[in-house]
């Protein structure tokens, strides 16, 4: 688990724009550990993870792209189902609003990367912190059984 920039590029929204950049992040040898877009009518949103922002900053500045910087939470989690849910119920339960999460697919060792945005990135890694040392100490951190 770590803290780390996500960056939000908005792009015009036509074709070639998201290759142009994905192509630049390479050639740089920027790794994207985690990416989404979304679209609207006039412009698309790439919000990125990459391995270094410090380039990814200069890269966007020198294209001249429009962008934001926000802190966002990096969670490696495993490949299964309610891995993610697990994480925001204990976050829910300390009243860390979520405003946003995506994940990567999976990855060799079925482990996955998840990118949440929070309203406290600091309280988000100690709940979490302080869940994940409770699971190491033998108690049970499974999500409860609801009936429906």
């Amino acid at each position: 688990m770590y803290i780390t920039k996500q960056f939000s590029i908005f792009m015009v929204n036509k074709p070639g724009i998201l290759a142009h950049v994905l192509s630049e992040f390479a050639r740089l040898k920027i790794n994207v550990v985690a990416m989404t877009v979304m679209d609207s009518v006039e412009h698309g949103v790439l919000r990125v993870v990459v391995d270094v922002p410090a380039k990814a900053t200069e890269m966007l500045s020198r294209l001249n792209m429009t962008y934001n910087e926000t802190d966002v939470l990096c969670l490696v989690l495993e490949n299964k189902s309610g891995a993610l849910a697990d994480v925001a119920e204990k976050l829910a339960k300390e009243h860390i609003n979520i405003s946003y999460a995506y994940c990567t697919s999976g990855a060799r060792g079925g482990k996955t990367t998840g990118v949440l945005k929070v309203a406290d990135v600091q309280k988000a890694m100690r709940v979490l912190d302080s869940s994940q040392k409770k699971n190491d100490k033998g108690q049970s951190l499974r999500r409860p059984n609801f009936s429906r």
